[in-house]
């Protein structure tokens, strides 16, 4: 049953509103994917943080004119799935994971700051850490030092228990 025309400006505005605050739009093709398989990636992407959705292309397209994804629209053809978020690589990581592990579903496009991507770009873009991995590894470095003279300093106490006793 297709939508009123109340319903299609509520879309087009809730589409709007989360491409206003997105840094990454990525399309895929999803055609012969089971309902099974569509809610465990629907599922991942919630706890990713992006919003996926199965938009009419007609709609997503008003959505985004004017916007830095519109070179995005030229690639809205077909059965698609949008995946928008506001992380960097949390769209492009959820649709390229899944796309691993299921045949079905095609990368087909992606936009990344108003830059237009390939598969190959969007593949590239999943490749990149998260922030939250980036700042575990900065965390990380940065109490290397003080764990390792840490341990020097419990040595250096034991040897001294040692040579008292």
């Amino acid at each position: 049953m297709g939508l009123n025309l109340e319903e299609k400006k509520a879309v087009v505005a809730e589409v709007s509103a989360r491409i206003a605050a997105a840094q990454t739009v990525v399309v895929a093709e999803y055609a012969g994917l089971p309902v099974a398989h569509l809610t465990r990636l629907r599922a991942q992407a919630r706890a990713s943080g992006v919003y996926l959705r199965v938009l009419k292309n007609t709609l997503v397209r008003r959505a985004v004119e004017g916007s830095a994804f519109a070179s995005l629209a030229e690639h809205m053809t077909g059965p698609l799935i949008y995946s928008i978020s506001e992380d960097p690589v949390a769209a492009a990581k959820v649709l390229n994971d899944f796309a691993k592990t299921n045949d079905k579903l095609i990368l087909r496009a992606g936009s990344y700051s108003g830059e237009l991507l390939d598969k190959a770009g969007v593949q590239a873009l999943a490749s990149i850490p998260s922030r939250d991995e980036l700042l575990g590894q900065l965390l990380g470095i940065m109490q290397a030092p003080v764990t390792g003279f840490a341990c020097a300093l419990a040595a250096l106490a034991k040897q001294r228990e040692e040579a008292v006793a």
